[in-house]
């Protein structure tokens, strides 16, 4: 007999149900409700973390079930995060210049108004015309499908050319390593239409709502980001069980066998590869516009190395694992990197954690790997079948 999808995933009901109560606490305990118990810049981190959680399990989808270990995914993050701030950049731009141009005697034309905004925007890379890839930037409806389009076409035409060449292990790695150090270091040029190594600036201000306090601009996007995340969390659950699940891990667990049984190995890892980037688009184009900035640091390829540290911490193979070590990592790191952590003076040598927490991060990933290989997530394990 076929169990229900919500019996083979007992973790979706938990995690939706944790997930919907920590968004009802902070909300009631947030500047909005005038209680103010969290300020609203926590209330940022805590949606950021939110995101970091969904663009993880996405990971521990084509890594921990699908077994492609890409070094690459925080890229379609950080393409979602450029999609939408174009959008906001633009249109925040655009107010300001139609205000400032509405006190003249001549009302401006609308090549003088386009010049202007683009004066604003690009003026800090000694340009003022719209690069070719702007095109769509005065539309919010179009931009909102570049976040889902772009990852979603560069992960397909990535994925197929390197999955029929049959590149695997730690080959495919490397590509896609190589893939986002290319992305990077094009975006740092300041020809590359998005402002080179400045990025995108302003992007916490919602065009059209500057009166909206941030503390209710930050309310609505970590309710945004729940909602995402637990939409994502069914979403991915409901891809890795059944038949399709088990394909997924029989890919992971042994290629060969799969292809010989006659499944087209091709195409499930191909599928896999690009839904989880086009969710780390959609989980990036929430996040920036919370982090206010996005710039090409970001998509560099240590950021998507810690990605997979991120999951390998909270214990790959299991989706709420993932979103564990992500939020756990991010908390933590704030924490240590936000001043939180006192300093330990030694006398002779004084750790400053601003300064040592990446290291205390490696040390952390190096003793999960060779002593708790399940991560964070196992403990739940241990306590599920101790209880039963």
């Amino acid at each position: 007999m076929q169990r229900s999808f919500l019996a083979q995933n007992p973790s979706v009901i938990w995690f939706i149900a944790i997930l919907a109560l920590f968004n009802v606490i902070v909300t009631i305990l947030s500047e909005v409700s005038g209680v103010g118990v969290i300020s609203t810049s926590f209330i940022k981190t805590l949606g950021k973390t939110l995101c970091l959680c969904l663009v993880a399990i996405a990971m521990d989808v084509v890594w921990g079930y699908c077994g492609i270990l890409s070094l690459g995914h925080f890229a379609f993050f950080g393409i979602g995060g450029y999609a939408i701030g174009m959008w906001l950049m633009y249109a925040r731009t655009e107010l300001i210049v139609i205000e400032s141009l509405a006190a003249q005697a001549i009302p401006s034309t609308a090549a003088e108004i386009s010049d202007a905004i683009g004066n604003q925007i690009f003026g800090v890379v000694g340009s003022s015309e719209f690069p070719l890839i702007w095109t769509f930037a005065d539309s919010l409806f179009l931009q909102l499908l570049m976040v889902i389009l772009v990852p979603g076409l560069l992960a397909l035409a990535f994925g197929w050319l390197a999955f029929r060449s049959r590149v695997t292990g730690v080959y495919l790695s490397i590509l896609t390593q190589a893939m986002t150090l290319a992305l990077a270091l094009y975006l740092f040029q300041n020809d590359s239409g998005l402002r080179g190594n400045n990025g995108l600036s302003g992007l916490q201000n919602i065009p059209g709502y500057r009166d909206l306090p941030q503390s209710t601009v930050s309310i609505i996007f970590f309710i945004a980001s729940a909602i995402a995340l637990g939409a994502g969390y069914v979403f991915f659950a409901w891809i890795v069980s059944g038949k399709m699940g088990s394909v997924i891990k029989g890919i992971r667990d042994n290629e060969a066998r799969v292809r010989f049984l006659g499944y087209h190995v091709e195409r499930y890892k191909l599928f896999v590869f690009t839904v989880t980037a086009v969710v780390a688009g959609i989980a990036g184009a929430l996040y920036y516009p919370q982090a206010g900035i996005i710039n090409p640091g970001e998509i560099a390829p240590i950021a998507s190395i810690y990605l997979a540290v991120w999951v390998a911490i909270g214990g790959r193979g299991r989706l709420y694992g993932a979103a564990i070590g992500a939020a756990f990592v991010s908390l933590v790191s704030s924490w240590f990197t936000g001043g939180g952590a006192p300093n330990i003076n030694l006398g002779f040598y004084t750790i400053q954690w601003t300064d040592w927490w990446l290291v205390l991060l490696g040390f952390s990933f190096v003793a999960v790997t060779l002593f708790f290989p399940k991560g964070i997530g196992g403990l739940f394990d241990l306590l599920v079948r101790k209880q039963s």
